[in-house]
């Protein structure tokens, strides 16, 4: 997000406009780079381009503003879209990337009817233990997962929780890089939890949900629905994970 925020400050120093080469260069990227948001960025309304330059766009003077997008918008933001999946599979559900070598979770859908885990130690710090975090780390390649767990050693959190790095590293090349990772009660007891992988590029990046234990019998029928969900919502993920 500070990569796509660097470019609408450059382009808001031009109130006539400029163009991609010269707001990558004052933002700091490199061009192709700088490409590929000005694209989704201008898709979105937050910058225009005429001419060959670019301005801000109205999304930006909602925002200043607080006025509502216009109705009968065709497209749902990332809230809106996790927000109704969230209310279709009657469970919370979580998006997170992996961005920059670290585990980050852009968004979460929750309410009192279905409350999402509470974070008890450091998701990021806990990517082993946790079905968001496998999930994540089995689409890393072989040396993208060791250089994590370098970082991030694997100990037990639960009595559940996977032993050792051997193991999981074990359990991770045996999963694919497209089916549900299931985890049950490795990460907080009570709670048995699912994450699907979703590919943007070489962006990696997942939708999970979680039930109560006492209500396992959910957990399959809401990661399906899920699953059955992410086309409708692959814009508004595009989105998130290019930003």
């Amino acid at each position: 997000m500070r990569r796509a925020l660097r470019l609408l400050e450059s382009a808001g120093g031009h109130p006539n406009g400029a163009p991609a080469k010269r707001l990558a260069r004052e933002a700091g990227l490199p061009l192709p780079t700088a490409y590929h948001l000005l694209r989704t960025l201008t898709h979105e309304g937050y910058l225009r381009r005429e001419n060959g330059v670019f301005f801000l766009g109205d999304a930006v003077d909602r925002l200043v503003s607080g006025e509502a997008p216009p109705a009968g918008r065709g497209r749902r933001t990332m809230a809106e879209s996790m927000e109704r999946c969230r209310d279709l599979i009657g469970a919370p559900v979580y998006f997170a990337v992996y961005r920059e070598g670290e585990i980050e979770i852009a968004a979460v859908a929750e309410s009192p009817a279905a409350p999402a885990v509470a974070e008890w130690a450091a998701f990021r710090e806990t990517a082993h233990a946790h079905a968001i975090g496998q999930c994540l780390l089995s689409q890393l390649d072989e040396e993208g997962r060791r250089d994590h767990l370098d970082r991030h050693p694997v100990g037990p959190l639960t009595p559940y929780s996977v032993a050792d790095r051997r193991t999981l590293l074990t359990r991770l090349g045996a999963m694919g890089r497209t089916g549900p990772v299931l985890e049950r009660q490795e990460y907080a007891l009570g709670h048995v939890c699912a994450a699907v992988p979703i590919r943007a590029g070489a962006t990696v990046a997942t939708l999970a949900t979680s039930v109560p234990l006492h209500q396992e019998e959910r957990l399959l029928p809401a990661v399906e629905r899920l699953c059955k969900e992410i086309g409708s919502m692959i814009g508004s993920l595009e989105f998130s994970i290019s930003i």
